[in-house]
């Protein structure tokens, strides 16, 4: 979910004008504050900021509200790498959720590769075609979860551990020259294999020749 910071120049009647700035909250809850803090008569500026360091007045935010009415946002990425050491084959396997408008859309994709060397090397490869979905659907200049569970590969590529292999250094930086080339702020989330199962399910459908790509509504 996208956070807002509001930066907010207070102005009692016998007070000198004093800047406040607030923590971050979701943007769902910046409308209903706007609104009491006008009420108030002592406000006098607001700037609106979001997580990619944007700013707006409150007339520019409310026009981007609208725009934004019609494209998708807050996408949080589910993505899984396979590899069959007995045939050399890789499946990867990507879920991703977003919103548009007042809809939950869930697009899925998976492939087969068969030009990898390790499992490590597939889930690299199931993030980056990940970014390249995010590109199709239209994400850009937005922040964006990855979930995944392959502790490695998400410490990697969050800067906390270090990668020592020529052939996933290539990966990475593949991987943050698309999320330079998106403008996408990412935040890197390990979770369990279940909670990983969608994205599983589609890597190892991969390696079965079972190839799948739909693009759905959620009810």
């Amino acid at each position: 979910m996208m956070k807002i910071k509001l930066k907010i120049t207070y102005q009692g009647t016998k007070t000198i004008a004093v800047p406040f700035e607030s923590e971050w909250i979701e943007e769902k809850y910046t409308d209903p504050l706007l609104v009491d803090l006008q009420k108030t008569g002592r406000i006098k500026d607001i700037t609106i900021m979001d997580e990619m360091g944007r700013e707006w007045n409150r007339k520019e935010y409310e026009k981007l509200k609208q725009k934004m009415e019609s494209e998708p946002k807050n996408p949080v990425v589910y993505f899984d790498g396979g590899f069959d050491r007995d045939t050399s084959e890789s499946g990867i396997g990507i879920v991703i959720y977003y919103e548009k408008g007042n809809a939950t859309y869930r697009y899925r994709i998976n492939a087969k590769l068969d030009e990898l060397e390790t499992n490590n090397e597939a889930e690299y490869a199931a993030l980056y075609q990940s970014l390249s979905s995010l590109e199709e659907i239209g994400m850009k200049q937005l922040p964006c979860i990855f979930r995944g569970d392959s502790q490695g590969v998400l410490k990697q590529l969050a800067g906390e551990w270090p990668c020592y292999e020529k052939t996933l250094n290539k990966w990475l930086d593949r991987i943050e020259a698309k999320i330079t080339k998106l403008g996408i702020k990412p935040s890197y989330e390990i979770i369990s294999r279940t909670e990983n199962k969608e994205a599983d399910k589609l890597a190892t459908q991969a390696l079965e020749n079972k190839i799948i790509q739909s693009h759905s509504k959620m009810v």
